[in-house]
This record gives C-alpha cells, structure tokens and sequence, in this order.
C-alpha cells in the first residue's frame, strides 16, 4: 500500500495487530524487515499490561522478530508515571493484574498490599476471583483512589473476543459507583513516551491499532496519523462509521507496511 502521506515512525499495537491469542497475524519477520528498509523507526504499545516489556521482546524474538527493549511501552509504565508522580517515595498498591504490572510498580518502590493502600490499580488478570474484586470494591469505597490500567472490554484470541481488563473495571465501577482514573490508551501518556523515544512528531507519526475507542481515538487526540487494521476486534462496518475517521483503513499490517 503506498501511505497518502510521509511518515518517519511507526506506534504499533500488538494484540490483534501482531498476534492473536498465540498465533501471529502474517509472516512477522518479512513484515518486521519491509519496515526496515523503508527506515521507519517503531515502537511497539500495547494496553495489555500482563507481561513485562522483556517477556514481549522475547516473544517476538521468538516469532524471528527482533526489538530492543526501549521499543516496549506498555499501559503499566503509564500507571507507575503517575504514581510516581503523585507518590515519590512509593507505597503499597492493591492490584488486580499478572506481573506485568507488579514488577513495574516494584521498579518503582511500590509493593502490593493493602495496609495504607495509595491506589488500586486494575488490569487484565486471568486468576481473577470473587475475593479479588471483593476486596478492591472495600479499599475504593473506603476512599482509595481507583486508578484502571486499560479500558479494553475485550481481548482478541482465534476463537474470538474475551474479557478485557475493562470488563473488570465495569464490575468494581458497578459495585463502587466509582469511575476509574484510565492510564493506557486513550489517555495519551502512552503516546507521548513513545514520540518522545521516538523522537518525532506527531504529524510524522503512524499509529496502527486495531481498536477504535482506544488505539485510533487516543492518536487522533494527540494528532498522530492513524491506521486501523481490520485483524482484531473491529468489522469493517465498524471502521467506515467512525468519526472522525482513520486516515487509513487495512486489512492486516502486512498490507498496509508492504
């Protein structure tokens, strides 16, 4: 596909632009090596926060794609940003998430707990229970701040869409009547970092996602150029009515990259 407009970078999404489930979206590494020799740098942000930007390098390495960690943004570095922020010296945060998010909150001086809880902070988990959110909707109702990694409803797999974090969000909302404080996208937290390594601007800057309300909305508010490939949880019927709409609109990454 030849872009209706000159770029220098690219943001890429991973679940439903890269993989699905296990499974690769397209032969990675000829996709990963078209990009090269266009001289596109790339960062790779994802909202998924359930692994650790070392555990995506080593799951593109091996796919035969290889990326340097620095090139791995997820939605739990937007969320120790802020807290950092609003907690210098750390604290003990109550989470509903995988290790994605616990060993980013541990690189920067919080553990998880509950005693003088400064946060709650929720993600995609998939040993959620009953106790968990039980014990999330207490500590938020009690006055904790609520603070959701990623909006997502769902979760593309090969079988079709799952619960997302958002999902989870939804139940502590129901049972809080306490809207969450959103760190991943569409927030732009995420973008920002990644221009800023990067080192572009905006305007010179393709985001390709494979969600509307998160990916495209979010790169449409800090005016990046955007993409939505049709290889996740978004119909074509979907993508056409969106406003404003995506500058480009593709199958897959392969055919909009090669």
């Amino acid at each position: 596909m030849e872009l209706p407009f000159s770029i220098q970078a690219l943001i890429l999404d991973m679940d439903g632009v890269l993989w699905q489930g296990m499974q690769p979206i397209g032969d990675l590494p000829a996709i990963f090596n078209c990009i090269q020799q266009r001289g596109w740098k790339v960062i790779l942000a994802t909202n998924n926060a359930s692994r650790t930007p070392q555990q995506y390098v080593e799951r593109l390495a091996g796919y035969g794609v290889q990326v340097e960690i620095w090139q791995v943004i997820n939605s739990a570095h937007a969320v120790t940003n802020h807290l950092s922020r609003q907690h210098p010296a750390g604290g003990n945060v109550y989470v509903i998430g995988e290790v994605g998010l616990t060993e980013a909150l541990a690189e920067h001086g919080f553990t998880v707990g509950e005693e003088n809880a400064v946060a709650v902070v929720v993600g995609i988990d998939h040993q959620l229970s009953y106790e968990k959110l039980c014990r999330a909707t207490l500590l938020i109702r009690s006055g904790v701040p609520f603070i959701g990694a990623n909006p997502d409803r769902t979760f593309p797999t090969p079988e079709g869409p799952v619960p997302g974090a958002g999902a989870i969000l939804a139940a502590i909302e129901a049972a809080t009547s306490v809207q969450p404080l959103i760190m991943g996208k569409p927030s732009p937290a995420m973008y920002q970092l990644a221009l800023e390594r990067l080192g572009t601007s905006p305007a010179e800057t393709l985001v390709v996602g494979d969600r509307l309300e998160t990916d495209i909305a979010g790169a449409q508010a800090i005016g990046c150029r955007t993409a939505l490939v049709l290889s996740g949880v978004t119909s074509a019927a979907d993508a056409y009515t969106w406003q404003p709409p995506p500058d480009i609109i593709a199958r897959n990454l392969a055919s909009l990259v090669e």
